[in-house]
């Protein structure tokens, strides 16, 4: 089975500015692609890769695991370095979780994260108890896409949860909370208030690792879980282009391509 259509990858060129987008669990580019498009209009040039296993069918992300995921995500993260003075990296739940593992193993190369409901971890007994023996007999359970408050808006995602790829999962939540405080990067924290997908557990483990006055949180309070195509969404996108430009070590972004 091919792409499917809207799930293709996105790149711009721009200024000396870069950032590097992820996506999340099951879902697709798609998720992301307005905020990409308004990164690269305000003049910073931006990756947003399609993870390995994602936009195709569930089938394909259980044959993949996390580190097929963060590759992806780093090596888009090393074509930014390549034509930009300075990149900071940006995802949407577990693309949020990808990002803090770039910035926790890349340190001070990641110059800024801006993150979107990332997810940490979780206290449903379901995840903490079944799922580490439900991956090895049951392919898949009921997806978790779409959870987005505004009508009409929809989510390019898997209908699925491909439950070997999200036991995966869980072991890049444990590496990265582990490993939260080597992260040297300012980090902005957009959290929906009603989330369905990653509980206030996650918000709670980042802002508790992380260094001491690192993360700057902003709730959203018209959003669900997919908040880059929900009400908040423009406030999400100006934010974090003047939240990079104020972290930036110049002054304003390139001219836009």
């Amino acid at each position: 089975m091919g792409i499917m259509p809207g799930a293709e990858p996105f790149t711009a060129d721009g200024g000396p500015v870069g950032v590097v987008l992820s996506h999340g669990f099951t879902g697709t580019p798609q998720s992301v692609r307005p905020w990409a498009q308004a990164l690269a209009a305000a003049g910073y040039a931006v990756e947003l890769p399609r993870l390995p296993g994602h936009g195709t069918r569930w089938q394909d992300l259980n044959d993949t695991r996390w580190p097929d995921w963060y590759t992806e995500v780093e090596r888009a993260f090393e074509r930014l370095r390549a034509r930009c003075d300075q990149v900071f990296a940006a995802g949407l739940s577990m693309g949020g979780t990808l990002v803090l593992r770039l910035a926790e193993q890349r340190g001070p190369e990641v110059a800024g994260l801006v993150l979107v409901n990332p997810s940490l971890g979780s206290e449903r007994l379901d995840v903490k108890l079944l799922l580490p023996v439900l991956h090895r007999f049951v392919p898949a359970l009921k997806g978790i896409a779409s959870d987005i408050k505004m009508p009409g808006s929809t989510e390019l995602a898997y209908a699925k949860t491909p439950l070997r790829a999200m036991h995966s999962l869980t072991r890049l939540w444990t590496l990265t909370r582990a490993d939260l405080g080597r992260i040297t990067a300012p980090v902005l924290l957009y959290r929906s208030a009603e989330d369905h997908v990653v509980e206030p557990l996650s918000g709670r483990l980042l802002t508790a690792g992380a260094p001491a006055g690192s993360v700057e949180e902003r709730v959203l309070t018209d959003s669900y879980h997919v908040a880059t195509l929900d009400h908040d969404a423009p406030a999400i996108f100006a934010g974090s282009v003047e939240w990079i430009r104020a972290h930036s070590k110049l002054a304003e972004p390139g001219p836009t391509g």
